[in-house]
């Protein structure tokens, strides 16, 4: 007797049944993935779970998991990590934190490759804000949506609230006083700036060692700050402050900053063994900085900083009577002179305190009448009097230590405002 197979009502006859069984469970799924696109299943809690096995920065192989809501939404993070093995681009060895990664950036980047001030600088930047907002997050997965709501938290942030300013003032005047106002006393934009730089530049060193496959802060566009430039002292200013300092016991350092544009730093770290007064010519060759409560003598600023400058006659002869003079100040302090071979020390030889040279300051331009110039308007003064007297701006440039032409030809747009005046003047004179 032969069978009949007789379809159901709502299903399409077959002739094979147990064909059909077989087949339906292959039609579900898909086709077979083959060897290296990975594996795609799901999981009992209703999610969708892919793994591949793709190279690490460990220079081993490692299974990779991703997860998704969806069948799709795997396979294409599944897709887009094996495209990026495919290019060459390892995965993380290792699962960092933005926290963890930033401590091993300060410690092995920073440290060896910088100057102790620049790792003072970016370490307290890395402790009070990226830490604190980011340090929890995987370094693997930040975004550049994480990058830019942190800056915008950060505008927006009120350090007086944060750090309790006004609620340790005996008076409280803004947000810790009952019904008060916050003060919005937040960061500069040039702190913003900064802050994102040292981010900007931690995760460019992750990139460089392969740790992760772009630099999400890159992404985001910061507010740059806008400086306004001093022009500085004008001829007849520089002569008032030259004529005041002659009183004091650093009058050679005056001339040297109004003639050379030496920094603060570059004056106070310079030794006799640097100058040659019979050669007249000054070496540029270290710079003395207070790091970490310690006043230490480190590189000068850029690789530009660096370098050797001829002396004027003036320079020379305010040397000489400076050198003449330190001897008898060492004569005066024996036995507690402490030789160290510095052009501008202390009285008794030791390294002077940079912050102590603004007293010597205070009292010349207060004499003068300029109670609103610091003193590192004078070395912006000898470049815009040396561009001012025709001298090329790329000379200028050597002659001060700029890292880049553009910051001396900024200077350089003030300083011709009045030969513009005087040609603007000419026009109309010609018209009237």
């Amino acid at each position: 007797m032969t069978r009949t197979a007789i379809a159901t009502p709502g299903e399409p006859h077959s002739p094979n049944p147990r064909a059909r069984a077989r087949s339906s469970p292959r039609t579900s799924r898909g086709r077979k993935r083959a060897n290296g696109e990975g594996t795609i299943y799901q999981r009992k809690d209703g999610r969708y779970e892919g793994a591949a096995f793709v190279p690490t920065t460990a220079g081993t192989v490692k299974r990779v998991r991703v997860y998704g809501r969806t069948r799709d939404d795997v396979r294409r993070q599944l897709t887009k990590l094996l495209e990026q093995a495919d290019q060459g681009i390892p995965v993380a060895a290792e699962s960092w934190t933005v926290a963890k990664y930033l401590a091993y950036w300060l410690e092995h980047v920073v440290r060896p490759e910088r100057k102790p001030r620049t790792y003072q600088g970016y370490e307290s930047v890395i402790c009070l804000y990226l830490i604190p907002e980011l340090g929890n997050k995987r370094l693997a997965k930040l975004a550049a949506q994480d990058v830019r709501v942190f800056i915008t938290r950060l505008r927006a942030q009120c350090l007086c609230c944060k750090h309790g300013i006004d609620a340790a003032r005996d008076e409280p005047r803004c947000c810790a006083r009952p019904g008060g106002e916050c003060c919005r006393s937040g960061l500069s934009v040039r702190m913003v700036q900064s802050v994102h730089a040292v981010l900007r530049n931690a995760l460019e060193s992750a990139v460089r060692e392969e740790v992760i496959p772009r630099n999400v802060a890159k992404l985001v566009k910061v507010t740059t700050p806008k400086y306004t430039v001093n022009r500085g002292l004008s001829v007849a200013q520089a002569r008032q402050v030259l004529r005041a300092a002659k009183s004091e016991r650093l009058y050679a350092l005056y001339v040297l900053a109004l003639c050379l544009g030496l920094r603060r730093g570059e004056l106070l770290g310079l030794r006799w063994e640097d100058i040659d007064l019979d050669a007249g010519t000054l070496e540029v060759a270290r710079t003395l900085q207070r790091v970490g409560g310690a006043l230490r003598f480190v590189r000068p600023k850029t690789d530009d900083s660096a370098r050797t400058i001829p002396l004027p006659p003036l320079c020379i002869g305010a040397l000489r009577e400076h050198r003449r003079q330190q001897f008898t100040e060492r004569a005066d302090a024996w036995p507690d002179w402490q030789e160290n071979g510095l052009v501008f020390p202390t009285r008794i030889g030791t390294p002077m305190e940079p912050d102590n040279l603004r007293r010597s300051w205070g009292r010349i331009r207060t004499a003068v009448g300029l109670t609103c110039t610091r003193f590192h308007d004078i070395r912006h003064t000898c470049v815009s009097l040396l561009l001012h007297l025709g001298v090329a701006p790329d000379m200028v440039r050597e002659i001060v230590g700029h890292s880049d032409i553009e910051v001396t030809m900024t200077i350089y747009a003030h300083t011709a405002l009045d030969e513009k005046r005087q040609a603007l003047a000419k026009l109309g004179a010609a018209l009237t």
